[in-house]
């Protein structure tokens, strides 16, 4: 593990992504609008009462710290790796005097800079527009920054390792492509998983997608007691763990099947 050459590579790709902020500016902007209109229409929906012990202002403050979560943990890198496998470009990053997962994390981490310098000032202006209504407690603070870390790991390794399956299948992108479905389904975009059916509530505590975005939010908004967020924390550990033994396994044999002329 180079760490000097892997630090050094995250600043380069860094500075590249700056020069052409403008294009990725857009990006995050197209990302922001699924659950902005989701917002309105719930916000629309209460009617001056509540859903679910919801007000307007309450799914107002849920889905403007969703959004900001949300591009916090999407892990963009993850759909470039498939290319670098089935293109042979992954020999370029075998050479490298370094894990060849600090090329996927200079990308992810790069990215994550340049657009929040987009969405945090966006989702702070409709904030002070909107008057989002949230119970802030500082433990629930406390808690949301080590569940939004390991959210965005979670989130990151399980693409990863997804990605990964392009070692033996063409289109392993459709599997990311499906990740991100359920993570619109069961990661409180759609809606608050409180607000889900039950029978798709009892997929969303069980499955790992809630625990890549709307756990951290939930944690923030005051919407767990705090014998939900320890078992969330369990959960999502769990889950972490599972990404990180799938990610090895995969990467261990999919090396020595690798075969590449050129590149």
């Amino acid at each position: 593990m180079n760490m000097h050459g892997g630090i050094a590579l995250i600043k380069s790709t860094w500075l590249s992504w700056m020069q052409h902020r403008g294009f990725f500016f857009l990006l995050a902007f197209g990302w922001m609008i699924p659950p902005l209109i989701y917002m309105f229409v719930w916000s629309t929906a209460t009617g001056g009462e509540t859903i679910s012990g919801l007000t307007s202002g309450s799914f107002v403050a849920y889905y403007l710290i969703l959004v900001v979560v949300n591009q916090l943990t999407y892990a963009q890198a993850n759909w470039t790796v498939g290319d670098e496998i089935r293109y042979g470009k992954l020999s370029t990053w075998l050479l490298r005097p370094m894990a060849p997962i600090f090329n996927v994390l200079s990308t992810e981490l790069a990215g994550k800079v340049v657009y929040m310098s987009f969405t945090i000032p966006v989702a702070l202006s409709l904030a002070l527009l909107l008057k989002p209504e949230i119970n802030l407690k500082w433990q629930n603070g406390l808690l949301f920054l080590p569940a939004l870390i390991v959210a965005w790991a979670l989130r990151f390794l399980w693409g990863y390792w997804l990605a990964l399956l392009a070692f033996w299948a063409t289109r392993a992108d459709g599997l990311l492509a499906l990740q991100d479905s359920l993570v619109f389904l069961l990661g409180g975009q759609v809606a608050p998983t409180r607000l889900l059916p039950p029978f798709i509530q009892a997929f969303s505590t069980i499955l790992p997608f809630r625990y890549m975005v709307a756990f951290p939010v939930e944690i923030l908004t005051g919407q767990l007691m705090q014998s939900q967020i320890l078992e969330g924390f369990i959960i999502q550990g769990f889950w972490l763990v599972v990404a990180v033994g799938l990610y090895a396994l995969l990467w261990r044999n999919g090396v020595r099947r690798y075969e590449a002329v050129g590149g």
